[in-house]
């Protein structure tokens, strides 16, 4: 009795293992499919229609393939409305940069959320020289090619050597006159580094 139970055990697992085995047309046997089909909830798609896809779909739910909304959620909606009163913040926990081109006046009142530390101001000198170096030199004379556009300003001069941390982040952001915005191909805090090391210039 004992070998005919092993042996039938023997031919189960077999059996099972063989109906596991996918093949041409045959996906075989899955275990937990949900885990491997989970409904997609695409953030910039919004497909309402439970039979698109019909043809495709093996869910469990017996939906159509491509039907994307989330019905737990208001109006089907996939994207949602973050939380109120919260905000996104930057890995060292800073509020995004919402001021516009125009409102300088308000950015020259936000103060730099960087300590002065030395390893910050070395980092903001290695930035400045790989960003700015090419237009706006030592601070005090025009780099190569701030040379060929006339106009870069010593940062040492009266007009330059009081302009606020927040005030030079702004244009660095967004540019001005000649200058161009640097806002897309500089991260915030690099940013915000390549101020400290102007500041130093500023009081040559």
């Amino acid at each position: 009795m004992t070998n005919r139970l092993k042996a039938a055990l023997t031919i189960f697992t077999l059996a099972v293992l063989a109906s596991c085995t996918a093949k041409g047309d045959d996906p075989g046997l899955e275990y937990a499919p949900q885990m491997y089909h989970s409904v997609p909830y695409e953030p910039l798609t919004q497909i309402k229609d439970k039979d698109r896809g019909e043809w495709l779909s093996n869910r469990e739910d017996g939906l159509g393939e491509f039907y994307n909304s989330n019905p737990n959620n208001e109006y089907e909606q996939n994207v949602r409305v973050p939380v109120a009163g919260t905000v996104r913040r930057t890995s060292n926990n800073v509020l995004p940069y919402r001021l516009g081109k125009d409102d300088i006046a308000l950015a020259a009142e936000i103060p730099n959320p960087l300590p002065d530390t030395p390893e910050i101001l070395a980092e903001g000198k290695r930035l400045y020289e790989l960003y700015c170096d090419h237009c706006h030199g030592n601070g005090k004379e025009a780099g190569k090619v701030g040379v060929v556009f006339a106009g870069v300003p010593s940062y040492s001069s009266p007009a330059q050597r009081n302009l606020s941390e927040g005030h030079v982040f702004h244009v660095i952001t967004h540019g001005i006159r000649r200058m161009g915005a640097h806002g897309s191909q500089i991260s915030p805090e690099k940013r915000w580094k390549i101020v400290k090391y102007v500041k130093t210039l500023q009081q040559q």
